[in-house]
């Protein structure tokens, strides 16, 4: 029992020295919040007077404008500048000093700085200045944007640039997609400024073959003679060569006079087809005739190197109005003056042909090179007309020498060649001197009324280029003394004579 009194003594002596302990230690808590609360509020107090002494003593700087300035580039910077002012209403905004820099030819952000200094202390303001480029890049295709493929064939690139205004040349940086019927760009600048383009592909073949005539594209042959094909080139524009797809007809009798067509026709795998036709000429040959005498007194007035805009017009004024049918030997004029052509015919003149372009080096480089001239005038000619000429005058005549220093022996072959193929050519016996010798229409009047007879064919050399107006205005004279000397006016025909000179090379 007294065990048990000891034992009870001395747990309520342990409960009281616990709470005396607790008591002492809240006590200690209470004094330390006390102490905490005292120093945040001296230095809340502290921070407070600060506060208010520098509202009142500091500087404060206030920006002009916007702190965040954003600029595209190049666009110019304009300082909006700022304001200070010190004891709340002083104005001190002479003392700021500005420091920084803006270069708007570069993307970036630039700093502005607004410092005062004050009490041995800087006070400062900052404006932050973007440069942005906010433009696109451009694209630009070469070529068509829309292509036409042949079907099965691969897209191959005609070439592209890309530009942009501030990272330059960025070529190399387009990226390129072929989706089905369609081509894709784009290219990204520096900035992510992003720029596409398109270019749309058709893959079909609507273009038809070409059959290129091997010779020439008209021939003539002399009656009972031989036709030999001289052959042809046919190519496709997806297929390539297709020679061997070429069908040949023709409907030529070489032992009966006429005109006569060879056709040639050619299909591409896509179903285009072309048709050319070399134009073949049946003819006797033309024995060479000099026997001027069986027209005497019959003049043909010829005229040379036209048709021009300054004379061929008034010239023919002035023959219809005289009732006169005359010969034209014309040369590859502008296509603007076609129309005098198409009038010349019209009128019942008639038109013999002097060359594609009169270039004595080039018509007399070769015999081949004479007929690419002759057949190129001739077809002139017939385009313009529908009348495909027999006649022919040699730039500077038969007799002409300056065929030598370009092709020894030319003109004894071709003098004889243009016969063989059906031609006549006419040189003449009566020169005007308009292309040199004269220079007023008193000379030209002169020369023709001089070389008239009644004995033979008058065959009348004259011309009617550009601004030849001495043969314009003598060629009413001579009419009026050929009609009133009892003189016969006519057109070259299938049963005039010819007038030619003696061969020289």
């Amino acid at each position: 029992m007294e065990k048990d009194k000891e034992l009870e003594v001395e747990e309520k002596d342990q409960e009281q020295e616990v709470k005396t302990r607790t008591g002492k230690n809240n006590e200690k808590n209470k004094n330390k919040k006390k102490k905490i609360i005292i120093v945040s509020s001296i230095i809340l107090g502290i921070f407070i007077l600060f506060g208010f002494l520098s509202l009142l003593v500091f500087p404060k700087i206030k920006l002009n404008g916007k702190s965040v300035v954003t600029l595209e580039l190049n666009e110019k910077y304009k300082e909006d500048g700022a304001t200070a002012k010190e004891f709340i209403s002083k104005d001190i905004s002479k003392s700021i000093v500005i420091t920084g820099s803006v270069d708007t030819s570069k993307v970036g952000t630039y700093k502005i700085v607004y410092k005062v200094r004050r009490f041995k202390l800087i006070f400062t303001k900052v404006r932050e200045v973007k440069v942005v480029d906010s433009k696109e890049p451009a694209i630009t295709l070469k070529g068509k944007t829309k292509l036409i493929l042949c079907p099965g064939s691969k897209f191959k690139e005609p070439g592209l640039k890309a530009t942009d205004n501030y990272d330059g040349d960025l070529t190399d940086k387009v990226k390129t997609e072929v989706k089905d019927n369609e081509v894709l760009y784009t290219v990204v600048d520096s900035s992510g400024n992003k720029a596409t383009a398109t270019r749309k592909l058709t893959f079909e073949d609507k273009t038809k073959p070409t059959i290129k005539l091997k010779g020439s594209s008209n021939l003539y042959l002399v009656l009972n003679s031989k036709y030999s094909e001289a052959g042809y080139e046919a190519k496709d524009n997806c297929d390539g060569k297709i020679n061997d797809s070429v069908k040949v007809t023709n409907n030529i009798n070489t032992s009966k006079e006429g005109d006569y067509k060879v056709e040639y026709s050619v299909e591409d795998k896509a179903g285009n087809k072309t048709t050319v036709t070399r134009k073949v000429l049946v003819r006797k040959q033309v024995a060479p005739n000099s026997n001027t005498s069986s027209e005497p007194g019959v003049i043909y007035l010829t005229f040379d190197d036209g048709p021009s805009a300054s004379i061929t017009p008034k010239l023919l004024d002035i023959l219809k109005k005289k009732g006169v049918k005359a010969t034209f030997f014309v040369i590859n004029r502008d296509n603007s003056l076609n129309y005098l052509l198409k009038r010349e015919y019209d009128e019942g003149h008639t038109i013999g042909l002097h060359s594609m372009t009169h270039d004595y080096s080039r018509v007399y480089a070769s015999v081949n090179a004479f007929w690419n001239e002759f057949n190129g005038i001739s077809d002139k000619v017939y385009n313009v007309t529908g009348y495909r000429s027999k006649f022919i005058r040699f730039p500077g005549g038969s007799s002409n020498t300056v065929s030598r220093h370009y092709s020894k022996g030319i003109m004894t072959t071709l003098t004889k060649d243009v016969v063989n193929k059906g031609y006549k050519y006419f040189d003449w016996n009566v020169g005007s001197g308009d292309a040199g010798d004269v220079s007023t229409k008193e000379g030209v009047y002169r020369n023709v009324i001089n070389g008239l007879s009644k004995k033979h064919v008058n065959m009348v050399l004259m011309h009617d280029y550009e601004n030849n107006y001495k043969t314009l205005n003598a060629i009413s004279d001579i009419i009026d003394y050929g009609k009133n000397n009892g003189y016969e006016f006519r057109a070259i025909n299938s049963s005039t004579p010819m007038v030619t000179h003696g061969v020289n090379n």
